[in-house]
């Protein structure tokens, strides 16, 4: 695991961004894992701003997302498969049919789910899955308690995560209690993850799934565990990392040549 602290939301952006269209230039046909929230915008900005000033090309990519809820009607402005077509591939040249997600209004939700794995599988797996964590360490809808080699599932979403996310509707009545979500163990399939955390709320879950213990109490915590992730902070959401400062040094010193 490579912690990068950076200044702020728009260097991490940047330096996300780098790492995708590197992924994008050397493999066209590049499989993407999108996640939604507040914290891939600023990737999502940059992305769209080199394909419309740099001819950043997505035509022959491949995007799927993260999670969805269950029971938003379709086309709901909050559903996760609209979000994404908003924040990012309506702003780019991905092809619309290209783009999945779960599908969370499906009338047989488990088998939703197996065809989901099933289309991760054919499309050759995620080569570079972005990530946000929730402030109790839980990444896409992976929460607390659940398994470490969980798959694609139906998840009941903790009242805590209900309360962060109401902010995007008219009232927390108004959120899912349901989500389907690719599970922890869909998430460690792929090949490179990329998790992104700004804002001193983030703080305590950064310390606990960098530093703490690899547990199902904090989902992000399996990360360890993984052949290559990198995670990009700002200085607020690294405030209680024991060892900040190690981090610096070593992305500092780190060979040109590496890359992310």
């Amino acid at each position: 695991m490579e912690v990068v602290i950076l200044p702020g939301a728009h260097q991490i952006g940047v330096l996300a961004a780098d790492a995708i269209e590197a992924l994008v230039r050397r493999k066209p046909h590049a499989v993407l894992g999108l996640a939604t929230g507040s914290s891939p915008l600023p990737i999502y900005d940059e992305l769209a701003r080199r394909h419309e000033a740099e001819g950043l090309d997505f035509s022959q990519a491949q995007g799927f997302s993260l999670d969805e809820y269950v029971g938003l009607e379709p086309g709901h402005p909050e559903s996760y498969r609209e979000v994404i077509r908003r924040e990012f591939t309506d702003r780019v040249n991905i092809a619309p049919e290209n783009v999945h997600g779960p599908n969370g209004a499906a009338p047989d939700l488990e088998a939703a789910c197996q065809e989901y794995e099933d289309a991760i599988k054919a499309a050759g797996g995620v080569d570079l899955q972005i990530l946000g964590v929730g402030t109790d360490g839980h990444i896409g809808f992976n929460e607390p308690g659940s398994s470490l080699a969980s798959r694609t599932r139906i998840k009941t979403l903790i009242e805590q995560t209900r309360k962060d996310n109401a902010r995007f509707f008219d009232s927390i009545d108004d959120v899912p209690h349901h989500v389907v979500t690719q599970g922890l163990g869909t998430i460690m399939d792929a090949r490179h993850v990329l998790l992104v955390a700004t804002g001193a709320q983030k703080a305590q879950a950064v310390r606990d799934f960098v530093e703490g213990p690899v547990a199902a109490i904090c989902a992000a915590s399996v990360l360890q565990l993984h052949p290559h992730a990198t995670i990009l902070v700002d200085e607020a959401a690294a405030s209680s990392l024991k060892l900040a400062d190690y981090y610096r040094h070593t992305y500092d010193n780190k060979p040109e040549w590496q890359g992310l």
